[in-house]
């Protein structure tokens, strides 16, 4: 029997033949498309929820059912001794606040970390778990330097279209015409918990140096006395996406910068033609 287990959901990017790979478990989430239940990277592809987002297919996200969570938590325990569970935060979804909860039942062999990441900054804390565990630390141990790091992250993001910001109630419709008139760009941020706002700019160059601009402040300020991972994600094509990487890249020299599509829990609010770059303190 393995000592522990890592777990996380889909939120964070990981694909199911990547957890294969890398020896983990992912969750997938689900979402209700015009009435019907798909489960992300099992019966609804990233190409699939976009066509139904082009075609103004009603939405929305989900959870997992505590009877799902259970059923999974069972069969990994029957190979594993613990289980250390990294859901995307609490702070975007109630998932995390069900597991904990469900967790509760378990003698403590499954341990839910609540540090509040989602996409790429969720997945970098499964592979620091993932490096933890290699290196012998207990689950206890595991837990408590995510739980010590979770807000050592940065994310910003831009979208190309108002609409769904619209849709979710962050911009009103009045808002959304006079921006969509005057190409107004919000620059979003997700510091630790929820998707705020950050700032406006006219046009989509403006808001890529923006973010350029703040993630450097973020890495000679907040970070300065710190290593830190940088990536980026997008729910733009992967030719606009490559190049935001690239230009990334240009900005901040020497960094391997890693890239994954957006969560599609994030997506949800922000539609296509977005993209984002984050940062998280290398433990």
């Amino acid at each position: 029997m393995g000592k522990i287990a890592i777990m996380t959901d889909s939120n964070s990017g990981i694909t199911q033949r990547q957890a294969k790979i890398m020896g983990i478990y992912v969750l997938p989430m689900p979402f209700f498309i015009n009435g019907d239940m798909y489960f992300e990277d099992i019966t609804l592809t990233q190409e699939e929820f976009y066509q139904k987002l082009a075609e103004d297919a009603d939405i929305s996200t989900s959870q997992p059912s505590p009877g799902e969570l259970i059923e999974v938590w069972d069969d990994v325990l029957k190979e594993y001794e613990e289980i250390i569970h990294i859901p995307m935060s609490s702070g975007l979804s109630s998932s995390c606040e069900t597991a904990l909860s469900l967790a509760q039942d378990y003698e403590g062999r499954v341990h839910v970390v609540d540090n509040q990441r989602i996409s790429i900054t969720q997945r970098q804390s499964v592979l620091d778990a993932l490096e933890m565990v290699k290196k012998g630390m207990s689950a206890k141990e595991i837990v408590d330097v995510l739980m010590k790091e979770k807000l050592e992250a940065s994310i910003y993001i831009t979208v190309d279209t108002l609409k769904y910001l619209k849709k979710g109630g962050r911009v009103t419709a009045a808002g959304a015409a006079l921006g969509t008139m005057l190409n107004i760009k919000p620059v979003l941020q997700i510091q630790g918990d929820k998707l705020d706002a950050f700032a406006k700019v006219r046009g989509f160059k403006a808001a890529k140096k923006k973010m350029l601009d703040a993630m450097e402040k973020d890495i000679t300020g907040r970070f300065a006395d710190k290593k830190v991972h940088l990536q980026a994600a997008y729910t733009c094509t992967k030719e606009e996406a490559t190049e935001w990487k690239k230009e990334i890249e240009t900005r901040f020299p020497g960094y391997d910068v890693h890239m994954d599509p957006l969560s599609l829990s994030v997506s949800c609010h922000i539609g296509p033609g977005s993209i984002a770059i984050a940062c998280c303190k290398m433990i």
